[in-house]
């Protein structure tokens, strides 16, 4: 049976790949492709907020009566890489080569950091409480 932890852990790594993708692609001067791979990254990076926001913290949260702590504190970090995402879409719309490297730095070290918060200790903490790990993967596999 795969754990929650071992489940989203592998999409921050889809996610990850997809990333370096579009940053290696722009950083060549390859814009055609790096729009594209970019835009697919943005797509599957919000696909994993949703899952998290949407279906994986209000099962752990009504399991465990807890609405604030680490999914709180999860959520506040969407909506700064959201930001992050926004600022660099513009950057990439405008094919800006100044503003992208810096913006998708910023980006890669804050995800790098959440990503490390929620497979050391907010994933861990899910798979303890939720005693049916399998049906909510089953749940956030079908969503896009």
């Amino acid at each position: 049976m795969t754990t929650i932890n071992v489940f989203m852990a592998a999409h921050h790594k889809q996610c990850d790949n997809l990333f370096a993708a579009a940053e290696a692609s722009i950083a060549a001067g390859d814009w055609d492709n790096g729009v594209t791979q970019w835009q697919e990254f943005a797509a599957e990076l919000e696909t994993h907020f949703a899952r998290e926001e949407s279906i994986l913290f209000p099962q752990f949260e009504a399991a465990t009566g807890s609405m604030g702590g680490p999914t709180q504190m999860m959520r506040m970090e969407h909506e700064q890489m959201r930001s992050l995402v926004n600022e660099i879409n513009k950057a990439v719309d405008s094919k800006d080569k100044d503003q992208f490297p810096g913006l998708s730095e910023t980006l890669m070290i804050t995800m790098q950091q959440h990503n490390m918060k929620e497979e050391q200790m907010l994933y861990p903490m899910i798979d303890q409480s939720l005693p049916d790990t399998a049906e909510i993967i089953a749940q956030m596999s079908q969503q896009k």
